[in-house]
């Protein structure tokens, strides 16, 4: 089992002896519950740098006040054996108070990034998000760190931070990694009753038929946009947060596929909230 710390000092202190032994340093941030898709995630950092650590935090200041927060898994000394056995180093599991300490009041905001997709549905989600990775930056002070695509906007976003702020850490984003029938890995999907796990893939299906029209000559992304949400609202259940195709670098509107854009989709199965994309072109 991977060994753990919950301090900022000790996740300082195991940092500085890596570099002191000539080793570069990955970071894998997560809330925990982890999964296969979090495991490819580690050995990726694993091939990117000599010392990965994996960071396991379920930060408050991103949910909101109906979200899950309470309830969201955690599951840590399954998390250290699925971190170890991926190839992480070291875990680092801090407490809300080690992160936020008394008398905090400062937060990073992305703006307009966050202002598409996910950012009106869920105010001061994505200030959560910057502020709880600049500050793990900050903290094990990485070369690299390494995210999943599956959170697309989520990698947008701390990219332009990393640029704004002249963060001196090197983001690297992975392909999402599914089940074998389609389904995105994610925590929440352990929520899905039987009967909307066995309609799940769908999600992603209507992804790929949005991949095909455009590989196909479509390129009026109105139409795209049309038929797509017209796929996710066809599944049994489902109700369609959002089915957007936006600029893939900046996430502005795009009305013909004349560059690589964004196709970004939220749907509820039940209570549980599933995020999907694919690039189109």
């Amino acid at each position: 089992m991977t060994p753990a710390v919950s301090t900022v000092d000790e996740v300082r202190s195991a940092v500085a002896a890596a570099r002191a032994a000539g080793k570069r340093v990955g970071l894998v941030p997560t809330m925990g519950a982890l999964h296969a898709g979090h495991a490819e995630l580690v050995r990726a950092a694993a091939r990117a740098a000599d010392y990965v650590v994996v960071s396991v935090f379920v930060n408050p200041t991103q949910f909101g006040p109906k979200e899950d927060f309470a309830k969201y898994p955690r599951t840590l000394d399954a998390d250290r054996q699925l971190a170890a056995d991926a190839g992480a180093d070291l875990v680092f599991a801090p407490t809300p108070a080690e992160v936020y300490p008394d008398g905090f009041v400062t937060f990073v905001e992305v703006t307009q990034l966050d202002q598409v997709l996910c950012g009106p549905r869920r105010p001061g989600h994505f200030r959560g998000v910057a502020t709880v990775v600049l500050k793990l930056f900050n903290m094990v002070q990485p070369d690299v760190a390494v995210f999943g695509a599956k959170d697309a906007q989520q990698s947008i976003i701390i990219r332009r931070m990393v640029r704004d702020l002249d963060v001196p850490v090197a983001v690297q984003v992975e392909p999402t990694i599914r089940e074998a029938d389609g389904l995105a890995m994610s925590s929440r999907n352990r929520y899905l009753s039987a009967d909307e796990r066995a309609v799940a893939p769908k999600i992603y299906e209507a992804l790929r038929a949005t991949q095909a029209r455009a590989a196909g000559g479509e390129v009026d992304v109105s139409r795209l946009e049309s038929s797509l949400h017209a796929a996710l609202a066809a599944i049994p259940g489902a109700r369609v947060d959002y089915a957007n195709i936006l600029d893939a670098e900046n996430l502005t509107p795009v009305a013909r596929l004349d560059r690589p854009a964004l196709a970004a989709v939220a749907v509820f199965l039940g209570t549980t909230r599933l995020i999907d994309n694919v690039i189109l072109g």
